[in-house]
């Protein structure tokens, strides 16, 4: 995953149900700043997806719902949206506001997060995909994630933590050659300031995340999300509940995890292997 902001190919459709939020909130006699206050999402947010700039995502659609009295209006238009289309609305989505964030928490137990990926593994990645991409597609795709790392450029780059399990560090996707240009990267990648890489080692009595990798998000307005992806889909979370728990789960990962300083003590054990 990994563009610039773009016309999305659903934006009729989300600035008609924008449209049905702005009909409902007015007539429920909220303005765009009161019903954000009611959601801590924010005026803005709620301005953005009126006009049909950002989707509305489900279990705000829900809540909405319930307070404005809308009997499900809004729930059922947005489940009445090409499905198509939905995918990669989240995926821009959460992009976009991966793209803003401040602070970037990450876990992954299955391959390295995008963010910390070279282009040769990011490669090995989508190439090991099935059914098998095209070599077209393969290229869009690594060329769009490596895109996504810019974001360490800004002049105000986020405050990001990864936490990894150990097992993905000794998993030679790519080829040797890949996995040592891999490691020496992510070495690189600790050292950069405001960036905390972890390992969270095999052979631990206890596991704060055995349901899977997940991301969580703070905006430039504060907003906390989170986002957690399977086999065929993906959700990005802003019930306040849900964020607080994967919150939670993310410091218990941290402290059952290698310091920083221990982890780049295995990085440089690995790459003395080699």
């Amino acid at each position: 995953m990994g563009t610039s902001r773009r016309a999305r190919r659903n934006a009729s459709a989300m600035r008609m149900v924008g449209a049905l939020l702005a009909l409902h909130r007015e007539a429920a006699g909220y303005t765009q700043r009161s019903l954000g206050e009611r959601f801590v999402v924010g005026e803005q947010q709620i301005a953005s997806i009126e006009q049909g700039r950002r989707p509305l995502k489900p279990d705000l659609a829900e809540q909405l719902d319930e307070l404005l009295d809308t009997r499900g209006a809004l729930s059922v238009a947005l489940s009445r949206m090409p499905e198509v289309d939905l995918v990669p609305m989240w995926a821009e989505e959460y992009l976009d506001c991966e793209r803003e964030a401040t602070v970037i928490s990450s876990y992954e137990n299955q391959v390295l997060p995008g963010l910390l990926q070279t282009t040769a593994y990011a490669q090995a990645v989508f190439r090991s995909r099935i059914p098998v991409l095209k070599e077209d597609e393969i290229e869009r795709y690594v060329q769009t994630r490596t895109e996504r790392q810019a974001i360490f450029q800004r002049t105000d780059p986020p405050i990001a933590c990864f936490v990894i399990w150990e097992p993905v560090l000794h998993d030679f996707l790519g080829g040797k050659e890949v996995y040592r240009d891999q490691l020496r990267h992510l070495r690189q990648c600790s050292e950069m300031p405001g960036l905390a890489l972890q390992v969270l080692p095999l052979g631990r009595s206890a596991h704060a995340a055995l349901d899977g990798p997940f991301v969580l998000l703070e905006t430039p307005d504060h907003q906390r999300l989170a986002y957690t992806e399977t086999q065929r889909g993906s959700q990005l979370i802003a019930d306040p509940d849900e964020v607080a728990i994967l919150t939670q789960r993310c410091a218990m990962l941290r402290s059952q995890a290698l310091t920083p300083e221990d982890t780049r003590e295995l990085l440089d054990r690995l790459l003395g292997e080699q």
